[in-house]
C-alpha cells in the first residue's frame, strides 16, 4: 500500500468510530423526516446538502409546527455560527492544501470531525487522504444512515420513531452535563437559554421558531459578556 492510500485507510479507520455514533441518529432523522411529510429524496437531499444534525432535527421539527423559511433558515444560521470558528481553527492546520480542498473539508467538518483532526495532529501529518478519508466516513454514514430510516419508516410505527428521536436529546444532554458540572458559568448559560425560550414561548406568544432564535442569540450574549470577563480578569492577574 503506497503513502496515499495508507493515509485513505488511516483516515477512514478513524473516522469509523463516528460513523458508529452517525447511523443510529441518522436512521431516526430519516426516519421522523418522512414520516413528517417529506419525500425519501428531500430528507435524503438534506441530509446530502445540510449535513448538520441538529440543524435538520430543528428543521424538520419548525416544519411541523408551521415556522416560515426565513424563520428555519436565520435559526439554522444560529445554530451553526461555531462552525465558523471550527473553520478557522482548522485553516492553520490545513495550510499545505489547495482552496479547493479547504472548501469542501471545511462543508465535511463537524463537532466530531474536528475533535478528532484536534487529537491527532500532533501525531501524523494530515494530507488531504487522510482527511478525505476521515470525513468521507462520516458524511456517507450519515446519509447511508438517513436512507435506511427513510425506506423503513412506512414500516415502523410513529411511536417507535419517535422513542428513537430521543437518541439527539440525549447526545446535547451527554455534550451539555459534563460542561455544566465543570463550570458554573456554563450552567448559567443553559439555564437561561431554557428559560428565555419558555419566556418568549408561553408568555410572550412568540413562535417556537423565534423563542429559539431569541434565547439562543441572548444566550450566546451572556456567554460572550461572561467570558470576556474572565479574560480581562486573568490578564489584569498577569500583569
Amino acid at each position: 500500500m503506497g503513502k496515499k492510500g495508507k493515509s485513505l485507510y488511516e483516515g477512514i479507520l478513524d473516522g469509523f468510530p463516528i460513523s458508529i455514533g452517525y447511523i443510529p441518529i441518522s436512521i431516526t432523522f430519516g426516519m421522523i423526516a418522512v414520516q413528517e411529510g417529506l419525500h425519501l429524496w428531500q430528507a435524503i437531499a438534506m441530509s446530502v446538502l445540510v449535513f448538520a444534525g441538529a440543524s435538520q432535527f430543528m428543521a424538520i421539527n419548525m416544519l411541523t409546527i408551521g415556522v416560515g423559511a426565513f424563520e428555519i433558515i436565520f435559526a439554522t444560521f444560529i445554530l451553526n455560527l461555531r462552525h465558523f470558528i471550527l473553520s478557522v481553527s482548522m485553516m492553520n492546520q490545513w495550510k499545505h492544501l489547495s482552496k479547493k480542498s479547504k472548501a469542501f473539508f471545511s462543508f465535511g467538518l463537524t463537532d466530531e470531525t474536528y475533535s478528532v483532526f484536534s487529537m491527532k495532529r500532533k501525531q501524523r501529518e494530515q494530507d488531504k487522504y487522510y482527511i478525505g478519508g476521515l470525513i468521507g466516513m462520516a458524511y456517507i454514514s450519515w446519509i447511508l444512515g438517513t436512507v435506511i430510516g427513510g425506506i423503513f419508516s412506512n414500516f415502523i410505527s410513529p411511536l417507535v420513531s419517535v422513542g428513537m428521536s430521543i437518541t439527539l436529546y440525549a447526545m446535547f444532554i451527554g455534550l451539555l452535563v459534563p460542561e455544566m458540572k465543570k463550570s458554573w458559568k456554563v450552567t448559567l448559560i443553559a439555564l437561561s437559554s431554557i428559560l428565555l425560550s419558555i419566556f418568549f414561548n408561553f408568555y410572550i406568544g412568540l413562535s417556537s421558531g423565534w423563542s429559539i432564535i431569541l434565547s439562543t442569540l441572548m444566550g450566546s450574549s451572556l456567554g460572550i459578556l461572561l467570558y470576556k470577563e474572565e479574560k480581562s480578569v486573568e490578564k489584569e492577574v498577569s500583569i
